[in-house]
């Protein structure tokens, strides 16, 4: 046998191998990051909806989806869980970064405002009408007068 021909079969077993390990190591990391749940831990599921577990069993995980409402849910439906600070953030709005000193206004009327009004006043007023909607402001379409056609 030649090297040639048997080389597509080795680049092939190789492409296998690499995919099978690399979804073996995701499906390690999504097992271990199940085990290192805790009751109290933020979590999503894989439907995107978040809450707070409260118990863990052998295959399913009871979580506090709002004050008082519990629902029961496979330990594979668990898609992420959360650590504190991002768990606040999302479900609660808390913002770490809101202590920063940027104020943004409720309105944009503070930022149109003119300090002087008579700069206002005095300044020019754009033309923002089409030169056609002129042309038909004046009772002319395309350069011909009211009535006028091309037909002879």
């Amino acid at each position: 046998m030649n090297i040639v021909t048997l080389l597509p079969f080795i680049v092939l077993i190789g492409a296998m191998f690499l995919m099978t390990r690399s979804a073996k190591k995701k499906q390690q990391a999504a097992a271990q990051m199940r085990d290192e749940m805790q009751p109290g831990t933020g979590v999503r599921t894989i439907g995107g909806m978040y809450a707070t577990v409260k118990e863990i069993g052998d295959e399913t995980v009871l979580l506090e989806v709002a004050p008082g409402v519990h629902a029961v849910y496979a330990k594979n439906a668990i898609g992420a869980v959360l650590d504190d600070a991002e768990y606040n953030r999302i479900v609660h709005g808390d913002d770490e970064e809101s202590d920063t000193d940027t104020v943004v206004p409720d309105d944009a009327s503070s930022l149109t405002e003119a300090t002087d009004a008579e700069t206002v006043e005095d300044a020019p007023k754009a033309d923002l009408t089409k030169k056609s909607d002129a042309a038909e402001a004046e009772g002319q379409k395309d350069g011909k007068a009211d009535g006028e056609t091309d037909a002879k």
